[in-house]
């Protein structure tokens, strides 16, 4: 049996959710528990781009650091569920190469932690009381997300900023992966905008 046969396999009997993508940038595996958080099937999926099933967006980043090599930290996304309902994902990424005249495929395992950012939040407004400002809730950014959006208001790119913070340019999209997902934008421009419009800093 090829080894990418064997990780299908070992995929499908996962109880947290799996895609992969293949090199053509599109959903070569869907697995059953994919369906059962997200409500597509493997039917709807197989064959279509992760962005039409609202896994990624225009200029994500994940695809190019796997193609570089790099190691891409675990993040957490917003999504919507096929029934149109929030969904809060942790993903984690594992790059799985050809073998055995096997295809290359990145697998991208994610759970649902929607209840979990729920009751964070709710600590959060207990412990700050002013967490809301207009009435718009107010993302919970890290000190160095912060720092790294402050940067980026200021107009540093990747290298820069890697640089600047003496980490690597893979740790920064990773930073930044977070940003835009917490803020629920797509591009740093966006995110400084939102950020400038609620005085995030």
């Amino acid at each position: 049996m090829r080894a990418d046969q064997v990780l299908t396999q070992a995929l499908a009997r996962a109880a947290d959710g799996a895609f992969a993508i293949g090199s053509g940038g599109r959903v070569v595996l869907w697995n059953r528990a994919a369906e059962r958080i997200l409500g597509w099937t493997a039917k709807e999926v197989l064959g279509r781009s992760c962005c039409e099933v609202r896994l990624c967006y225009q200029g994500c980043h994940v695809m190019s650091l796997v193609e570089q090599g790099e190691a891409v930290q675990h993040f957490e996304m917003q999504t919507r569920a096929k029934t149109g309902k929030p969904v809060w994902l942790d993903i984690s990424i594992l790059e799985a190469p050809a073998a055995n005249g096997g295809r290359s495929m990145t697998v991208h395992l994610f759970r649902d932690v929607t209840a979990t950012k729920a009751l964070l939040d709710l600590v959060g407004k207990q412990l700050d009381p002013l967490s809301t400002l207009n009435g718009d809730e107010v993302p919970l950014l890290t000190k160095r997300e912060l720092e790294i959006l402050r940067l980026m208001a200021a107009g540093a790119n990747t290298k820069v900023l890697a640089e600047r913070l003496h980490v690597s340019p893979a740790t920064i999209r990773n930073h930044a992966q977070n940003i835009f997902a917490k803020l629920g934008v797509h591009s740093r421009l966006e995110a400084v905008a939102y950020a400038t419009q609620r005085h995030l800093f």
